[in-house]
């Protein structure tokens, strides 16, 4: 005979303090009834049915790809914003809308490669490739040469037929990594087709990345460019509030809520990515722990988790030189507190490579480097005037930095530096406890 209990329910067998069923079961029994809907329409992944405060720029992208539909061949496009400005969701609704289209002349074939993970010039041209072939005979497999590659693909384009959009997410990752010539190659691929037209998109954080690209490049992308400007909170709030409609129960979120979600989000470079992130993860503290109500302090809670993991998601994807180049920065400024001039940054990265017995990156190199990490927020660099000494950079850390250390040591390569930063902590305890 089954157990019930007080609801007519079956009830759970007991569990033993410390087992796994146990922890589940104590969450489970602490869950609320705070959605209405998913909570995956607050990820970043979701692309909503519409989009606010994004008018002016879908209709410029629209009358830009429109002859696409005609089988003429499009613009090139360059579309500029930081990070949670709507730039790829954008892309994705117009896509969405142009493939439901029927009766097109010549097929339309959208490609999107994200340049963070495809990010060298052969392996761009065998992801494109591949993206069209029809079987797997037809694929281009690894190990051919860059020319038989690039052969093939315009081969398989021009199988295809009609006209192709290549849409390149972070591009200035795939420039900074593998130089324009790969730009190149794509943008002259027209003069050498004849039942296909292709169509680049690029998508980019750094505004400017193509400061770095050639002339010629640039003359023969002749892209139209487009700027996504961030966010501001009263707009932030209009887009919490359109989510909010969707997931959350009557009177789950209190006053005050959003607010505080989209003020935070517009500090931080108007990331609407980061004000659904801050709503979200509000409800899952507020859900874990009983409570029947999203509220401001559920907000500040979730806003100190979200610092510390996305510091570690950051310092994660960081080249092993750009890492020590931000451990010297973050361990310079925490021992002087005060802004760091670039000739510092290079001379205190170099001397960590020599302990290492790692060789050192150009200053050009470092520099891109710290170009990189101000665009990831995690530092800021200010140009200062010495009079007719001429200017120069200096550099602050942006992030807390016991939290960034300890990401930092999370790679075995750093292991040493994490050594020798535990044995001066200890000289330091022992002196200051002698003294």
């Amino acid at each position: 005979m089954v157990d019930l209990d007080e609801n007519g329910s079956p009830a759970r067998p007991e569990m033993s303090p410390g087992t796994v069923a146990s922890a589940f079961n104590r969450i489970l029994d602490k869950s609320t009834s705070l959605y209405k809907g998913s909570p995956d329409i607050l990820r970043e992944n979701y692309v909503p049915p519409r989009l606010l405060h994004r008018d002016r720029e879908i209709e410029r992208i629209v009358e830009i790809l429109a002859p696409a539909l005609k089988g003429e061949t499009p613009s090139n496009i360059m579309i500029y914003g930081k990070i949670g400005t709507g730039k790829t969701a954008v892309i994705t609704l117009i896509r969405m809308d142009m493939e439901r289209r029927q009766g097109l002349p010549k097929p339309l074939t959208f490609i999107t490669v994200n340049c963070g993970n495809v990010d060298t010039h052969y392996a761009l041209l065998q992801t494109l490739g591949n993206s069209v072939a029809e079987d797997e005979e037809s694929r281009i497999p690894t190990g051919w040469s860059l020319d038989r590659v690039y052969v093939t693909m315009r081969t398989l384009f021009e199988k295809r037929g009609g006209t192709i959009l290549v849409v390149l997410d972070e591009i200035d990752k795939l420039v900074k990594r593998s130089g324009d010539n790969v730009l190149y190659t794509l943008s002259q691929i027209n003069s050498e087709l004849s039942a296909s037209k292709v169509g680049l998109i690029g998508i980019s954080n750094d505004l400017k990345f193509t400061d770095s690209i050639d002339a010629r490049v640039r003359s023969r992308l002749n892209e139209e460019k487009i700027l996504f400007p961030p966010y501001d909170w009263t707009q932030l709030r209009d887009i919490l509030r359109d989510r909010v409609r969707e997931v959350f129960s009557d009177e789950v979120v209190e006053a005050g809520v959003i607010e505080r979600c989209a003020v935070y989000a517009a500090q931080e470079n108007g990331d609407a990515r980061r004000a659904l992130a801050l709503l979200r993860v509000s409800s899952q503290i507020a859900e874990r722990t009983g409570s029947a109500v999203i509220t401001e302090e559920h907000v500040h809670r979730a806003k100190a988790s979200l610092e510390t993991d996305i510091i570690t998601d950051c310092v994660k994807t960081l080249p092993v030189q750009c890492k020590i180049l931000l451990w010297s920065i973050v361990s310079a400024t925490e021992r002087r507190r005060v802004p760091l001039p670039t000739g510092e940054v290079y001379d205190g990265y170099a001397d960590l490579c020599s302990r290492m017995g790692i060789p050192a990156l150009t200053t050009r190199s470092i520099f891109n480097y710290i170009s990189e990490m101000e665009t990831l927020g995690l530092i800021h660099t200010e140009l200062l005037s010495r009079g007719r000494g001429g200017r120069y950079r200096q550099v602050t850390i942006a992030v807390p930095a016991q939290e960034t250390l300890h990401a930092l040591e999370e790679d075995e390569m750093l292991l040493p530096l994490s050594k020798q930063r535990v044995q001066n902590q200890r000289s330091l305890y022992h002196y200051d406890g002698n003294r």
